[in-house]
């Protein structure tokens, strides 16, 4: 495969440990030129660990990471690479437009500073010393900076941390407009609002695995279980697992007067329907959503218990997709 031909990404089997413990265990993933890509899952997940490996900054413990083509170990294969870590520091004492123009002059062809504190509302702030400016306002800077080169491959670990909700939405748009002028982004987060706004593919990451990887829509899908807590009668309940909409059952927790259960349901109203239908004697009924990681490590142990075949791999990824329950 050529350079000029090459993905943006291409991660192909990947581990990487950290002591005894496996951050990212066999992961594979495929990034097209003008994609936006959401890496979705909670902290700790392997997120973070993935980027990382996709910059350079670290090395896998086997596998191969390729940008453009090359190694990101190569200073030549980052040179149309942009990204901004979960944390950065800002010299204090420049200000806003000496840190722009300061990186500005690293790029042969790079953004006009004007344009640059535009897209995310720091013209105001251009005087500025960057010691002065709030920590919503650093974060902004920081994604800022991470566009001054116009670079065709932007990646982002948490961008909107610290920021209040105008600011966010200043830098989504920012960094969908970028997006329509034809870069590839892979952006982070443990919130799926965020993810919604941004992207179009959505790779949820949970245990060092993809556990999905499928368009914004499907995936919107496989969160939408609920879990089911209720405390079922001492010698009452009997097999719960033919209950219509179940997915999963939780370990049962002794408490005074029978067992705490937790029940993960595709849907919550037929499944306590079906309990008060079969005389299931249960009390203190509580139903929320279920968090990302129990959602999909559910969905996903649920085929592997049930012996069926997984799902058939995206072209995109080696990682098998969990069945979608509509």
């Amino acid at each position: 495969m050529t350079t000029a031909t090459a993905p943006p990404v291409l991660v192909e089997h990947v581990t990487r440990r950290f002591g005894a413990v496996t951050a990212l265990d066999d992961v594979s993933l495929r990034v097209d030129a003008g994609e936006i890509v959401g890496l979705l899952g909670p902290n700790g997940a392997g997120k973070t660990t993935l980027l990382s490996l996709v910059t350079g900054l670290r090395t896998p413990d086997a596998g191969t990471v390729r940008v453009f083509g090359g190694d990101p170990r190569d200073p030549a294969s980052r040179t149309s690479l942009g990204t901004t870590p979960q944390e950065t520091g800002l010299p204090d004492t420049l200000k806003v437009r000496e840190v722009v123009d300061f990186v500005a002059g690293h790029y042969a062809d790079p953004m006009p500073r004007g344009e640059v504190l535009a897209r995310f509302g720091l013209t105001d702030m251009a005087e500025r010393q960057t010691g002065a400016l709030s920590g919503g306002q650093k974060r902004r800077l920081a994604v800022a900076l991470s566009l001054v080169g116009r670079p065709r491959l932007v990646l982002l670990d948490e961008p909107t941390t610290g920021l209040d909700v105008e600011a966010r939405h200043v830098l989504w748009q920012a960094l969908r407009d970028y997006h329509a002028d034809g870069a590839t982004v892979i952006v982070t987060s443990h919130y799926l609002e965020e993810i919604e706004a941004l992207a179009e593919r959505v790779v949820v990451v949970g245990e060092g695995r993809v556990l999905a990887d499928d368009s914004l829509a499907r995936v919107l899908d496989l969160v939408a279980v609920r879990r089911v807590s209720l405390t079922l009668a001492s010698g009452g309940g009997g097999d719960l697992a033919g209950l219509p909409g179940l997915q999963d059952v939780t370990d049962g927790t002794a408490v005074p007067g029978g067992t705490r259960v937790t029940l993960v349901a595709s849907d919550a109203d037929v499944l306590v329907r079906a309990l008060v239908e079969r005389s299931v004697p249960f009390a203190d009924l509580e139903v929320r959503g279920a968090s990302l990681e129990e959602a999909f490590l559910s969905l996903t142990s649920h085929v592997e218990d049930a012996g069926t075949e997984p799902a058939e791999p995206s072209a995109r990824t080696t990682q098998p997709a969990p069945e979608v329950t509509r």
